[in-house]
């Protein structure tokens, strides 16, 4: 099985990450990275989300989405890889440059490879969901039909 793995925004597929600077416009508000527009989709409020869109950086924005004292909406885990795709879909859609990085791993398989996550990510021991690489590869297949 071919398979790419990337987590790194400074690794050959690092505009795959969630934290590569790619940004994109969506909602009225320019996202300065996937990361940003996904944490701010946790919470109700544009003034919230205003407030996440103009951190300083993904990692910033990382941390204040896992902030336990702000109530996340009350759908989340329902609604969470709806937004996720809402995310990639419009990065890769506004960034040419990015859409043919993607293009270009032709049926590779794509795995987030970060023991910080089981879910978006691979659990570093390939026993993770890999949601964002099953995601990435489904806009691929979309983009190619």
């Amino acid at each position: 099985m071919n398979i790419i793995y990337f987590y790194r925004t400074n690794s050959t597929y690092g505009c795959f990450s969630n934290f590569s600077r790619h940004g994109f416009l969506l909602e009225g508000i320019y996202w300065p990275t996937a990361e940003h527009y996904f944490q701010s989709a946790k919470f109700l409020g544009i003034d919230i989300k205003v407030e996440i869109a103009n951190l300083a950086s993904p990692f910033e924005a990382a941390i204040y989405g896992r902030n336990k004292k702000k109530p996340l909406r009350p759908d989340w885990e329902y609604i969470k890889i709806e937004i996720m795709r809402c995310a990639i879909y419009n990065k890769f859609y506004q960034n040419p440059d990015i859409n043919e990085v993607l293009l270009s791993t032709n049926n590779y398989t794509l795995v987030e490879h970060t023991k910080n996550d089981s879910f978006w990510g691979d659990g570093g021991n390939g026993t993770g969901k890999n949601m964002l690489g099953k995601l990435l590869m489904e806009l691929r297949d979309e983009k190619r039909s």
